[in-house]
């Protein structure tokens, strides 16, 4: 069972909830949290190789490109919707390795088997 579950929906058209998503995640994990990220609809783009380049929204919050490594190396899990990917186009290769697929069914016991969630969309 996970503390906390994330779920995202949003790429660079809201750069802001992105940030947040994150930021909120690494905290978290800070905390003595476990944290998974899940990503749908236009998030799973997120989880592909160099993508976080594309997100910094300035001060006071850290850009993409540092945010999700922390997460990551701090011990976030980072899960991608199959049906999504296949949806917007992203393919397997272009993930990151640390990137985990799901599926409908997962996501649906993610959020059940949470302790909390936070939606962010």
């Amino acid at each position: 069972m996970v503390d906390l579950l994330i779920t995202l929906t949003q790429h660079e058209a809201d750069s802001n909830n992105v940030t947040i998503a994150f930021t909120m995640g690494n905290t978290a994990l800070e905390k003595g949290h476990s944290v998974e990220i899940v990503l749908l609809s236009n998030a799973v783009a997120l989880a592909q190789k160099n993508y976080d380049d594309k997100i910094d929204i300035g001060a006071p919050f850290k850009p993409l490109n540092e945010l999700l490594p922390a997460f990551i190396k701090a011990g976030g899990k980072l899960k991608v919707c199959k049906a999504c990917m296949i949806h917007n186009g992203v393919k397997e290769e272009d993930l990151i390795a640390e990137s985990i697929i799901i599926t409908a069914p997962d996501v649906i016991d993610l959020l059940m088997e949470s302790k909390k969630s936070l939606q962010l969309n």
